[in-house]
């Protein structure tokens, strides 16, 4: 059956419920423009409020000069995402809807313990609502038709339709936590249309490493804190928790393009971890040189450096040869080799990278190959660590968005 739903050649259609999606919606209807959102899953949101178990940092407060960084290859793109639409932005925005947000002591952007994740996603749809756009759940999208056309499903009754809006925005997310209905099915549409995406891979996940069962069964899931961890030429501070699998934690995740890179070489990973990052290899060195005869290495790290258990039975396990001169066991304690056989399967990552290549879009995020079919959010290629960057770069770029579709209607409308 071919009609349409709530949508006339006049209307804006956005596919896809998250955060890029909705702040198109809202910049959009804010412009005047009357705005259907589709979303296929029965609510919207999904993966906004399950990032919000982890402490929902919406952005970080570094300054814009570093912030851009955080997207490596796409730093150039982000540098004007964030220009348009800046985590100062985003704290207002918040703000406007009567979330008050804190910076914390790492710089990462939270709303104030008075308020959750829903509590920001229900003003945000009732803003909405107030603006007159229109939400249409459990409404899948299952590719294009003709010029204009976008054909959908009804999931609850199967019934097939298709709408012809005046500029659509597709921001159905990348390939990790599927149940949120971010499950990179929509590759197949466009690579039918003949845009090239980059194929999906974890990014922010933990990595896998074979521990010995004596291992496993000894030490469990144990935190290691105020470390640091390298992978090249790139180190992050922080902590890491030990897994039945492997490590995880934000300088794995922080890692995790370094690590993939390093394993498309077919050969295993090596992360190096820094036990004592905040002590000089000198200091080390002086401390290790003090130890007594006859005295337990064990006992002697637990005394002198408060390096306790776990941390004797993972240098056994990593080490296990312990070097018996003191300039050597400072060489392994700061510099112990891990090494990573793989990156935790795609649905546990809480990124993926891939998706859309660049060359497939104009400045304005719109498809070459379908004029007035603008991409946002995760359905781009890029990455970014976690800290507020991936949110705040979902945010922006669904701004950024807003504001093409906003140029090119007025251009088109000029030429009538």
């Amino acid at each position: 059956m071919e009609r349409g739903l709530d949508v006339d050649a006049e209307t804006v259609v956005v596919v896809g419920g998250g955060p890029a999606g909705l702040l198109a919606a809202q910049r959009l209807a804010e412009a005047g423009h009357r705005v259907v959102v589709y979303e296929a899953q029965a609510t919207v949101g999904r993966k906004f409020l399950v990032a919000g178990h982890g402490g929902f940092n919406l952005s970080n407060a570094e300054p814009l000069s570093l912030f851009e960084t955080r997207y490596a290859a796409q730093h150039p793109q982000f540098a004007r995402f964030l220009a348009h639409f800046s985590p100062s932005d985003l704290r207002q925005w918040a703000s406007s809807l009567g979330i008050s947000t804190f910076v914390g002591t790492s710089g990462r952007v939270f709303p104030t313990e008075e308020h959750k994740p829903a509590h920001l996603l229900r003003a945000w749809l009732g803003h909405l609502e107030q603006l007159g756009v229109t939400i249409q759940t459990r409404h899948r999208w299952l590719g294009f038709a003709g010029a204009t056309g976008l054909r959908m499903r009804q999931e609850t009754t199967g019934e097939e339709l298709t709408v012809h809006p005046a500029a659509t925005v597709l921001a159905l997310g990348g390939a990790s936590w599927s149940k949120t209905g971010s499950d990179g099915q929509w590759v197949h549409a466009l690579q039918e249309l003949g845009v090239e995406c980059i194929p999906f891979a974890p990014s922010n996940c933990g990595a896998e490493v074979v521990w010995s069962p004596f291992f496993r069964d000894k030490v469990g899931r144990v935190p290691l804190k105020n470390i640091a961890l390298t992978c090249g030429s790139h180190t992050v501070r922080g902590e890491v928790l030990l897994t039945d699998y492997g490590i995880e934690g934000t300088p794995v995740y922080a890692l995790t393009p370094q690590v993939r890179a390093a394993l498309s070489h077919g050969t295993t990973a090596t992360l190096l971890l820094n036990l004592k990052p905040d002590v000089s290899p000198d200091q080390l060195l002086q401390k290790l040189q003090q130890r007594r005869a006859g005295t337990s290495l064990a006992s002697f790290l637990a005394s002198a450096l408060r390096l306790g258990p776990p941390i004797p039975t993972l240098l056994r396990e990593l080490y296990p040869t312990l070097p018996s001169s003191p300039a050597d066991l400072v060489q392994v304690l700061t510099q112990l080799p891990i090494p990573v056989r793989g990156l935790r399967p795609l649905d546990e990552a809480i990124s993926t990278a891939g998706g859309v290549a660049w060359t497939e879009v104009s400045d304005a995020l719109m498809l070459h190959r379908r004029p007035g079919t603008f991409v946002a959010g995760e359905m781009l290629d890029w990455e970014a660590p976690t800290g507020g960057y991936l949110l705040q770069g979902c945010f922006s770029t669904g701004a950024w968005v807003a504001q093409g579709v906003l140029e090119w209607l007025e251009k088109r409308s000029a030429q009538v």
